[in-house]
């Protein structure tokens, strides 16, 4: 901004600034929207620390790019979970994808969260602070029972260890290090997070005929608005999609 002016920013009026924002929104190649957070708040601490009067400078409407959500196969979440040397972490993969889990919602289960009569399993405090009960099934129930038995965690479903060397609740970058080190095991390509199998949970589920209504009460989503995204990228049966090179060819050969 200081070069594009040939003036230090402080000393630049509301409007010079704001017509530089929408010069840098409308170039050709457009700065992603953190550079453009980074300039008008950079830009107000500047005005504070010297001194200068607050002025009215905002964020010019960014347009977001629409991605679609990275989803793994039904093989590919078999071979992940089969890759995971340890019994934790199995269950924590088979968690995530098979409840539906966030991340903090994993690390936050507590012992008595786990309903084995009921086969579902109590999320409390969900985003949102909302909470919400998710079916466990029998291979999740199965599992941990035997993982109840034989670790025997305190209080949190899954414990860690802290710098003292006391048990304390599992860390969030120990569950990315126990998918990361499963899917490279599994020769994955995809880049596997927490929140892609949430994802994969979602598609799947969606593959398989659940209703989206009932999908966004599983979920925790307040908006159906944001459960309407796995439309998108899940194959239904009644419109699934196909190439029509594999049609041209088939019926060529018949």
């Amino acid at each position: 901004m200081a070069l594009h002016f040939n003036s230090c920013p402080t000393e630049l009026e509301e409007d010079q600034v704001l017509d530089y924002l929408h010069y840098l929104k409308s170039k050709s190649r457009t700065p992603s929207s953190s550079y453009f957070k980074h300039t008008v708040y950079g830009l107000r601490l500047a005005y504070k620390l010297s001194g200068v009067p607050s002025k009215q400078i905002f964020l010019p409407k960014l347009k977001l790019p629409k991605k679609l959500p990275v989803v793994l196969s039904q093989s590919e979440v078999k071979r992940l979970i089969k890759a995971a040397p340890l019994l934790k972490h199995q269950l924590i993969i088979g968690l995530l994808y098979g409840c539906g889990l966030r991340r903090f919602e994993l690390i936050n289960l507590q012992i008595r969260d786990v309903d084995v009569d009921r086969q579902m399993l109590y999320i409390r405090e969900g985003k949102g602070r909302k909470d919400r009960y998710v079916p466990l099934g029998c291979l999740l129930v199965r599992g941990l029972q035997k993982y109840l038995q034989v670790e025997k965690p305190y209080l949190w479903l899954f414990n860690g260890r802290g710098p003292d060397g006391n048990l304390q609740q599992y860390s969030p970058t120990g569950v990315q290090w126990a998918i990361r080190e499963a899917a490279k095991k599994a020769g994955i390509q995809k880049r596997v997070t927490s929140h892609v199998l949430r994802h994969t949970y979602a598609t799947h589920l969606l593959e398989m005929g659940l209703d989206i209504m009932t999908l966004k009460d599983l979920l925790g989503h307040v908006d159906i608005k944001t459960t309407l995204v796995y439309l998108h990228v899940a194959q239904l049966d009644k419109e699934r999609a196909f190439s029509p090179l594999d049609r041209l060819y088939h019926k060529s050969r018949s």
